[in-house]
């Protein structure tokens, strides 16, 4: 089993920055792929990016490039989201997950998933 556990959500103004992380545990959870997804109310759940068992590959979706970036504390077990320049339409609930196949962007391909934290940008 894996766990996964994210922080650092909260309110800012656009324009400004979050860093949000992610701990994972569990006896395999240093080999896994592990991304971030966020939903907003009334959305489906949407990649944002994700990092590989390594750290050394880092992969994120166009609607975040350039503003979002994800690394790994392979030594903490840790897995960070920066988020600068945030925008209204980046509120949601950021969730972490973790999952085995290495390029993968959909939701189903993660089978394990931290509780989510909030992140709302207001104008």
């Amino acid at each position: 089993q894996v766990q996964l556990v994210e922080s650092g959500g909260g309110s800012v103004q656009a324009g400004f920055s979050l860093s949000l992380s992610c701990t994972v545990s569990g006896r395999t959870g240093s080999t896994y792929t592990v991304a971030w997804f966020r939903q907003a109310p009334g959305t489906e759940r949407e990649f944002v990016a994700r990092v590989s068992a390594s750290g050394n590959s880092f992969f994120s979706a166009e609607s975040v490039r350039g503003r979002f970036t994800c690394t790994r504390d392979t030594t903490n077990n840790q897995v960070f989201l920066q988020m600068n320049r945030l925008k209204p339409e980046d509120t949601a609930v950021y969730y972490c997950a973790a999952g085995s196949r290495p390029y993968a962007t959909l939701p189903q391909d993660y089978p394990y998933w931290g509780q989510g934290t909030q992140v709302t940008v207001s104008s």
